[in-house]
């Protein structure tokens, strides 16, 4: 029996049959698979504790004909401190599912998976809100996908001084100097659009060692909402939990 290793975080795990679970793991090596933890909810299985979202570690798999079965697991971060924390753990179920939406098998996965560990990580630091970690995982994950608002120059002439408006239809900033053509635009201050541009130009390491005012980032949270309108098709179950949970 030839066997693979990667490594990844579980995204979701839905029960199969009397005792099995069904996984969904971002992997670096293979992107998004699937994969069939066998026994899993037995008491005293190996996997049982392993095979729950936001386990990490590396996972070694058989490849059979149309789905992966986990042979063995070595889980480095199960991110405890989440699990009690039910506002951190509905963050945390979002950013899976987030990562879900745009992950695809075979794929390089290892910008988003290294993105997901750090935002599982910041949100348990007391020093930045929940909600700007948020938004930071938004943005770096539509970089990722090359589907980020274009926020470092006029989306309309490519000049990169006096970009003061926002537009929901081109996705991107507008210098003064440039007529929009349409009502839907929103005027971005300055200190919006440097924390936009930092946190699509930063290095990972360097994306949770800030804070922002609450008016700043309100004015964030519209842009990235309506970017995100555009961009996501549906849905996504965890982020209407998450909503109904802070209204």
């Amino acid at each position: 029996m030839i066997t693979t290793a990667v490594t990844g975080m579980v995204l979701s795990a839905m029960p199969v049959g009397e005792y099995d679970k069904r996984l969904v793991i971002l992997t670096k090596e293979k992107g998004k698979i699937t994969a069939f933890a066998k026994g899993a909810r037995k008491p005293g299985s190996a996997f049982l504790a392993c095979s729950n979202p936001f386990s990490f570690g590396t996972f070694e798999l058989y490849e059979g004909r149309s789905a992966y079965t986990i042979m063995s697991v070595n889980i480095t971060n199960y991110f405890e401190e989440l699990r009690p924390d039910v506002e951190g753990a509905c963050y945390g179920m979002y950013f899976c599912e987030l990562s879900d939406y745009y992950v695809h098998e075979y794929e390089d996965g290892t910008e988003s998976l290294k993105l997901l560990y750090q935002s599982l990580k910041a949100l348990s630091l007391s020093g930045i809100g929940k909600l700007l970690v948020r938004r930071i995982f938004e943005l770096r994950m539509f970089q990722i996908n090359g589907v980020a608002p274009q926020v470092f120059a006029c989306v309309k002439c490519g000049r990169n001084e006096n970009l003061t408006r926002y537009s929901s239809s081109l996705s991107g900033v507008l210098c003064g100097s440039c007529p929009s053509g349409e009502s839907s635009t929103l005027r971005i201050s300055e200190t919006a659009l440097y924390t936009m541009q930092y946190i699509l130009s930063a290095q990972l390491t360097k994306l949770y060692t800030f804070t922002v005012s609450e008016e700043v980032l309100s004015e964030i949270e519209i842009f990235v909402d309506i970017h995100a309108k555009g961009q996501i098709d549906r849905e996504l179950k965890s982020l209407k939990i998450l909503k109904m949970m802070l209204s």
